[in-house]
């Protein structure tokens, strides 16, 4: 069996991962707060995670592992949301976890086997809550139930921190009630106007914190194998996670591995609205760039490194993906065997050097090193000539070391075959290629470029993805591209 290492945040160093129970592996994930689109930072957890799910699956079996992330769907943000738009929280919250749903799966990111929502474990979030009441772990005040901080000896190893410096670099919330003012809201009071359930200190909603607590402990047990989120949540996140549940359940050890997956940029810069390089999945999918372009850019940097999403790593792993969709349709029995027998690649015929390379921390970069060079000699026009049966297990080998890191070819394959153009629409992006050239050669001199920013509005409007250079004009059209809105422009 592939031996798989992972790096413990707990322990901040790489181990040999060994299940509880081979037969019964266990994750939890901390999933989005259901308000809004998913922007790429919810994603790159996503995706992350998802390749560890995977690679479980293949070590030890589909049927042994069971993978549990949650939704936030009582949260002040939410509530915030509905008071903004006039709509109900319910709608809200269904919408945008559908939103998050379909944009993950245009990601490749598999369902969870289990996809719990906060609203669903209430009456758990109290038991637990009044079980640290009655061990000393937590108290009541003015409405209010928090957790204290000072009851739990090891509060701050997860993060390293000691709590003297988490009070000196949090935002923590100042307030009459609390003894310390590191101590955390497990249970607050709801006006009318907002959710609440009937509780033993009287109306109110939970904190955030302490849902997946209950929510890991009701679905996975009082210990389990892994943990993960972005690292922006180990602390006071997974931290007081840490902290609820070890002293609720102090027979238990909750999760054993903490995985936190790093952050993402977006040319070089922290993603923020303020910066106005904010996007969300939908916008990228939106702008015609494929979901599969989207994961491989994710895939290339390490999750335990920043992420730089660039315009030119989504070109280059566009070339890339088109190199093996090519390679894909040459080969037209991987689709009939796929299509007719549901042949399993990945387990039967993923490469072991690609196995091992996810098998080690989930290095994904060289993952993907590793099956372009597998597949170079195998592509299209390379002049590397091989026996059928070998070349035959080679694109075997390619498809199923891509299906295993959740790059599936097939799809990728069917988007660009469906931006294939006719004559008309070929005479269309030719003519405009043109005007273009000649618009911005016309501007050089003159100075002038509106022409030239009207053009390429147009085009970028009707799904073409415009790339200019010296040598000329190229449009490639994506599968987005509407000619319907390009009509009177030339």
């Amino acid at each position: 069996m592939t031996s798989i290492k992972l790096h413990n945040t707990r322990t901040r160093r790489k181990e040999v991962f060994e299940p509880l129970d081979p037969q019964n592996v266990r994750m939890y994930v901390c999933g989005p707060t259901v308000y809004d689109r998913a922007h790429m930072g919810n994603a790159r957890a996503a995706v992350s995670f998802d390749v560890l799910y995977r690679l479980l699956r293949h070590v030890y079996g589909a049927d042994h592992v069971t993978y549990v992330r949650n939704f936030t769907d009582v949260d002040d943000k939410i509530n915030a949301k509905a008071a903004e738009t006039g709509r109900a929280i319910g709608e809200i919250t269904e919408e945008t976890i559908q939103w998050y749903l379909d944009d993950m799966a245009a990601l490749g990111v598999m369902a969870p086997n289990k996809m719990p929502r906060a609203t669903q474990f209430i009456d758990q979030m109290i038991a637990m809550i009044e079980t640290l009441i009655d061990k000393g772990h937590a108290y009541e005040a003015e409405g209010h139930v928090l957790f204290s901080v000072k009851s739990y000896a090891d509060y701050g190893k997860l993060s390293g921190r000691s709590v003297d410096d988490m009070i000196a670099g949090a935002r923590v919330e100042v307030a009459p009630y609390k003894r310390d003012p590191m101590d955390f809201v497990l249970w607050k009071p709801s006006s009318d106007d907002l959710p609440g359930w009937e509780s033993p200190w009287g109306r109110g909603r939970p904190g955030w914190h302490i849902e997946c607590s209950a929510m890991a402990y009701e679905l996975l047990g009082e210990t389990f194998d892994i943990h993960g989120g972005g690292n922006d949540l180990m602390f006071p996140h997974h931290e007081n996670e840490v902290a609820q549940s070890c002293c609720a359940h102090p027979e238990g050890g909750f999760a054993r591995y903490w995985l936190h997956n790093e952050m993402l940029q977006v040319e070089g810069k922290k993603m923020s609205k303020s910066l106005g390089n904010f996007f969300t999945v939908h916008d990228l999918l939106e702008q015609g760039i494929p979901g599969e372009v989207i994961r491989f850019v994710m895939l290339s940097t390490h999750y335990r490194k920043p992420m730089d999403w660039t315009a030119e790593k989504a070109r280059i792993a566009e070339i890339q993906l088109n190199l093996w969709s090519q390679i894909i349709s040459a080969h037209p029995w991987v689709v009939a065997e796929r299509d007719v027998q549901e042949i399993q690649f990945d387990i039967d015929f993923a490469p072991l050097e690609i196995v091992e390379a996810m098998a080690d921390d989930l290095n994904t970069s060289l993952a993907l090193s590793r099956l372009i060079g597998l597949s170079r000699p195998i592509y299209p026009g390379s002049g590397f000539h091989r026996a059928d049966s070998r070349e035959g297990n080679f694109v075997r080998q390619l498809f199923a070391g891509c299906n295993l890191i959740g790059i599936d070819l097939l799809s990728y394959l069917d988007q660009k075959q469906n931006c294939e153009l006719n004559h008309s629409e070929e005479t269309l992006l030719n003519d405009l290629s043109i005007a273009l050239f000649e618009s911005r050669v016309k501007a050089m001199e003159t100075k002038d470029f509106s022409e030239v920013d009207r053009i390429k509005a147009a085009l970028v409007e009707a799904g073409v993805e415009v790339r200019m250079s010296k040598a000329g004009v190229d449009l490639v059209p994506t599968p987005a591209f509407d000619p319907v809105k390009l009509e009177g422009l030339t």
